[in-house]
């Protein structure tokens, strides 16, 4: 799940654009400045920045070279009203990766963004690890210990978004969303019952690694003392 950090100074348009994201199966965060998007690319930690150019405190421009000097190499998609070619140069000189022009379409924003990640993400390898567990995305198969543990389709499609957001706080619709995508019917009493059934699989093999937030949802990570 990328982290997608919208900067605009009109509330309005950036929570717009936020849920957007967030029904895409996005994670996403906002700003309204140019000093919070700075302190914001440092705590959230975004895979890709959303940046107004016109801003009340600084440009966008120099927010993406603040974070630049800092050393992140976050991608970055401006967005503007301003559609001349020396603003779209100045842009991207200053360290953006696309340029998207106000008024905009949704979808539009959305696979610029999409064609960005794909171009900034380094390709994945076909394993997810964690702590002794191994989800092997090419093989379809799970190892803990080094042990092959058996899983059905859909558990294995559950296990594998767990993997990829270890350490994460995952809600139980964000999984309806990504395990049985947006066409499912039922309510979210059938994540409960899915994750029982890999606790059964996978926290049998070792320590427990699937735990639960009550009333909000399940992380993978590491059995804590307090736990």
């Amino acid at each position: 799940m990328s982290r997608i950090l919208v900067v605009d100074d009109e509330p309005y348009l950036a929570d717009l654009v936020a849920t957007a994201l967030r029904y895409e199966g996005f994670e996403t965060a906002t700003a309204g400045t140019g000093a919070a998007a700075v302190a914001q690319a440092g705590a959230f930690r975004p895979d890709l920045i959303v940046l107004d150019v016109m801003l009340p405190d600084v440009s966008g421009t120099e927010v993406c070279r603040r974070i630049r000097t800092e050393g992140s190499e976050v991608p970055v998609v401006f967005l503007t009203a301003r559609d001349a070619t020396e603003d779209k140069i100045g842009g991207l000189a200053a360290g953006g990766d696309d340029y998207v022009t106000k008024p905009f379409s949704l979808e539009e924003l959305i696979a610029r963004i999409r064609a960005v990640l794909r171009r900034t993400n380094p390709p994945r390898t076909g394993r997810l690890t964690f702590a002794d567990l191994v989800v092997d995305e090419q093989a379809y198969e799970v190892w803990r210990g080094g042990r092959r543990i058996e899983l059905t389709p859909t558990e294995f499609k559950l296990l594998r978004f767990l993997a990829a957001n270890a350490g994460r706080l995952v809600s139980k619709r964000q999984i309806l969303d990504h395990v049985w995508e947006y066409d499912f019917g039922g309510n979210d009493g059938v994540v409960q019952t899915y994750i029982s059934y890999l606790r059964r699989k996978v926290d049998s093999c070792g320590p427990p690694l699937i735990h639960t937030v009550p009333r909000v949802g399940y992380v993978l990570r590491l059995p804590r003392e307090d736990d």
